[in-house]
Order: C-alpha cells, then structure tokens, then sequence
C-alpha cells in the first residue's frame, strides 16, 4: 500500500508541477517544489496542495531568469534538431549533438531543482549542481539521463503519460539528490 502511496504522490506531484510550470518563468520553481513534495512524502511530511504553493512560492525568487534560460536552451536546441534533420549534410550528427546537450541541460535543470534550498541562491544551487552532475556523481547523472530517456519514449507513445511520468523523473531526481549527499549512521553515534 506504502508504494502506491508514493506512486500517487508521484501522480500528484507531476500534475502540480505541469500545471505551475505553464507560464515558463515557473519552471525551476515548479520542479523544485515538486522535487519537496516528494522529497516530503517520503519524510513523513505532509503534502498538501498548500504546501505545495508555499514551495513554488519559496523557490520562484531568483529562478525566473534561469527558467527562460532554459526553456530557451531547449527551445533553441529542438529547432537547431529539426532544422539540421531536414537536409543539412551531415545534420543527423550534429542533430545527435543537440540532443546530447538536451540531454545534459534535463539533467542539470532536475538535479539543481532536487538540490535548491532557501539557504543557498539559485546560482549557487546550479553551480553545485553542475559539479555534481559532471564531477562528484556522474554515475547519478547518468541515471538521471536514463530517467528522461524513459519519460521521452513513454511520452512519445502515449502522450497523456506525460503527468504521471514527470512525478517519477522528479522522484528520480529526489532519490539521485539523496544518492549523492551522505547520510550519517545512527550506529555510528552510539
């Protein structure tokens, strides 16, 4: 019964998120509190819709900028794809290049959301995550590639699976965070 729990609060979490991310200059803010819904679920703390909005509310300062950047990244690299498909020799590969760095930006946009807190800036909190992502923890950066592969073929088949696919990326990016930060024994402190 607990999985299912989990799985709804994915399925909540992805309908949140969808619907606070639809002014674009909301989409870090949306992930984040996503990401906290989640993260909060799984803590035993209460995810309430309110909670939610609070979260958005607390992650929007300084993210909007950031947010047109990258909806303009993935804008501008999806163009650059399907104009370089349509006949430019040699578009195929660097159509592949594109989508690469499409790639590399999902993954440094979700684990800089799974990451932020109301302690750090947003810039801090992308710099950090952009160490872990190449650095510190490339194997969580790679499943986190996995992740968005996953969501991409499921989306791409059938399209309405995008809500509930978004819940487990954001899960996915919540369970990478806690992969990568250590977490003390309670054996040791004795």
């Amino acid at each position: 019964m607990r999985r299912f729990a989990l799985f709804a609060e994915c399925l909540t979490a992805g309908v949140l998120t969808m619907l606070a991310a639809l002014p674009v200059v909301t989409l870090l803010a949306a992930l984040t509190a996503g990401c906290a819904h989640i993260r909060a679920h799984v803590d035993g703390e209460p995810t309430t819709l309110m909670s939610y909005v609070e979260r958005v509310r607390a992650a929007y300062p300084g993210s909007w900028r950031l947010s047109l950047g990258v909806a303009t990244g993935f804008a501008v690299l999806g163009a650059d794809a399907v104009i370089l498909r349509a006949g430019i020799p040699a578009g195929g590969a660097i159509a592949v290049a594109c989508l690469a760095a499409s790639a590399m930006l999902s993954v440094l946009t979700l684990r800089a959301a799974a990451a932020w807190s109301p302690s750090r800036t947003w810039t801090a909190t992308v710099r950090a995550a952009a160490r872990r992502s190449a650095v510190d923890d490339p194997g969580g950066s790679l499943l986190m590639v996995l992740a968005v592969g996953v969501l991409a073929v499921v989306t791409w088949q059938l399209l309405p699976l995008v809500v509930p696919m978004l819940g487990c990326v954001l899960m996915a990016a919540v369970a990478v965070d806690r992969r990568a930060t250590p977490v003390s024994d309670p054996q040791e402190t004795r």
